[in-house]
Protein backbone atom coordinates (compact mmCIF):
# COMPACT_ATOMS: atom_id res chain seq x y z
CA UNK A 1 0.00 0.00 0.00
CA UNK A 2 1.36 3.40 -0.99
CA UNK A 3 1.55 6.09 1.66
CA UNK A 4 2.63 9.70 1.18
CA UNK A 5 4.34 11.27 4.17
CA UNK A 6 4.73 15.05 4.06
CA UNK A 7 7.07 17.17 6.15
CA UNK A 8 8.12 20.79 6.30
CA UNK A 9 5.83 23.75 6.13
CA UNK A 10 5.21 26.16 8.96
CA UNK A 11 5.06 29.91 9.34
CA UNK A 12 7.34 32.51 7.77
CA UNK A 13 7.33 36.19 6.98
CA UNK A 14 6.88 37.43 3.44
CA UNK A 15 10.09 37.12 1.46
CA UNK A 16 11.20 34.10 3.45
CA UNK A 17 11.73 30.50 2.42
CA UNK A 18 10.35 27.11 3.33
CA UNK A 19 10.99 23.57 2.11
CA UNK A 20 8.38 20.84 1.80
CA UNK A 21 9.28 17.17 1.45
CA UNK A 22 7.22 14.11 0.63
CA UNK A 23 8.13 10.43 0.61
CA UNK A 24 6.08 7.82 -1.23
CA UNK A 25 6.54 4.63 0.76
CA UNK A 26 5.36 1.32 -0.65
CA UNK A 27 5.62 2.56 -4.25
CA UNK A 28 7.28 0.01 -6.52
CA UNK A 29 6.94 1.33 -10.08
CA UNK A 30 10.11 2.59 -11.73
CA UNK A 31 8.66 5.95 -12.72
CA UNK A 32 6.46 8.38 -10.85
CA UNK A 33 4.84 11.76 -11.15
CA UNK A 34 5.07 13.56 -7.81
CA UNK A 35 4.29 17.07 -6.79
CA UNK A 36 2.12 19.46 -4.86
CA UNK A 37 -1.35 20.91 -4.92
CA UNK A 38 -2.46 23.63 -2.54
CA UNK A 39 -5.72 24.89 -1.17
CA UNK A 40 -5.63 28.60 -0.57
CA UNK A 41 -8.40 30.03 1.67
CA UNK A 42 -11.43 30.94 -0.41
CA UNK A 43 -10.18 29.26 -3.57
CA UNK A 44 -10.33 25.90 -5.27
CA UNK A 45 -7.43 23.49 -4.92
CA UNK A 46 -4.74 24.41 -7.43
CA UNK A 47 -1.67 22.85 -9.00
CA UNK A 48 1.66 24.11 -7.73
CA UNK A 49 4.59 22.09 -9.06
CA UNK A 50 5.19 18.57 -10.34
CA UNK A 51 8.06 16.36 -11.48
CA UNK A 52 7.91 13.31 -13.72
CA UNK A 53 10.80 10.92 -13.22
CA UNK A 54 10.35 9.23 -16.59
CA UNK A 55 11.51 12.26 -18.58
CA UNK A 56 12.82 14.54 -15.87
CA UNK A 57 10.17 17.06 -16.79
CA UNK A 58 8.68 19.63 -14.48
CA UNK A 59 5.50 21.66 -14.29
CA UNK A 60 5.06 24.92 -12.39
CA UNK A 61 2.02 27.09 -11.91
CA UNK A 62 2.57 30.57 -13.32
CA UNK A 63 2.12 32.04 -9.86
CA UNK A 64 5.18 30.22 -8.48
CA UNK A 65 7.55 30.19 -11.47
CA UNK A 66 10.91 31.68 -10.59
CA UNK A 67 10.24 31.36 -6.86
CA UNK A 68 9.61 27.65 -6.27
CA UNK A 69 11.89 24.77 -7.28
CA UNK A 70 10.83 21.13 -7.30
CA UNK A 71 13.26 18.23 -7.22
CA UNK A 72 12.77 14.48 -7.18
CA UNK A 73 14.93 11.60 -5.99
CA UNK A 74 13.46 8.72 -7.98
CA UNK A 75 15.37 6.04 -6.11
CA UNK A 76 13.99 7.25 -2.79
CA UNK A 77 10.64 8.36 -4.25
CA UNK A 78 11.07 11.66 -2.47
CA UNK A 79 10.03 15.03 -3.78
CA UNK A 80 11.16 18.36 -2.35
CA UNK A 81 9.66 21.77 -2.96
CA UNK A 82 11.89 24.72 -2.14
CA UNK A 83 9.77 27.83 -1.80
CA UNK A 84 11.59 31.15 -1.94
CA UNK A 85 10.33 34.73 -1.92
CA UNK A 86 7.15 33.60 -0.26
CA UNK A 87 4.11 35.85 -0.42
CA UNK A 88 1.04 36.03 1.81
CA UNK A 89 -1.00 34.64 -1.08
CA UNK A 90 1.06 31.44 -0.87
CA UNK A 91 -0.63 30.71 2.45
CA UNK A 92 -2.60 27.49 2.38
CA UNK A 93 -2.60 23.76 2.87
CA UNK A 94 -0.14 21.98 0.60
CA UNK A 95 -0.90 18.42 -0.47
CA UNK A 96 1.62 15.97 -1.86
CA UNK A 97 0.32 13.91 -4.79
CA UNK A 98 1.69 10.98 -6.76
CA UNK A 99 0.64 8.94 -9.76
CA UNK A 100 2.02 6.19 -11.95
CA UNK A 101 1.31 8.04 -15.19
CA UNK A 102 3.19 10.95 -16.69
CA UNK A 103 2.42 14.29 -15.10
CA UNK A 104 1.13 15.69 -18.39
CA UNK A 105 -1.61 13.05 -18.30
CA UNK A 106 -2.40 13.14 -14.60
CA UNK A 107 -2.62 16.93 -14.48
CA UNK A 108 -5.37 16.95 -17.11
CA UNK A 109 -7.74 15.86 -14.36
CA UNK A 110 -6.36 17.99 -11.53
CA UNK A 111 -6.15 16.24 -8.19
CA UNK A 112 -8.54 13.56 -9.46
CA UNK A 113 -5.85 12.47 -11.88
CA UNK A 114 -3.63 11.38 -9.03
CA UNK A 115 -3.96 7.99 -7.42
CA UNK A 116 -2.24 8.99 -4.17
CA UNK A 117 -2.72 12.11 -2.08
CA UNK A 118 -1.15 13.14 1.23
CA UNK A 119 -2.87 14.53 4.29
CA UNK A 120 -1.60 18.07 3.76
CA UNK A 121 0.78 20.42 5.53
CA UNK A 122 0.10 24.03 6.42
CA UNK A 123 2.11 26.94 5.07
CA UNK A 124 1.46 30.38 6.52
CA UNK A 125 3.12 33.51 5.15
CA UNK A 126 2.61 36.72 7.09
CA UNK A 127 3.01 40.20 5.68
Amino acid sequence: QVHLAESGGGSVQAGGSLRLSCVASGYSDSTICMGWFRRVPGKEIEKVAFFYSGRGTTYYADSVKGRFTISLDNAKKTVDLLMNSLKPEDTGTYYCAADRSACVSALLFGRHGFEFLGQGTQVTVSS
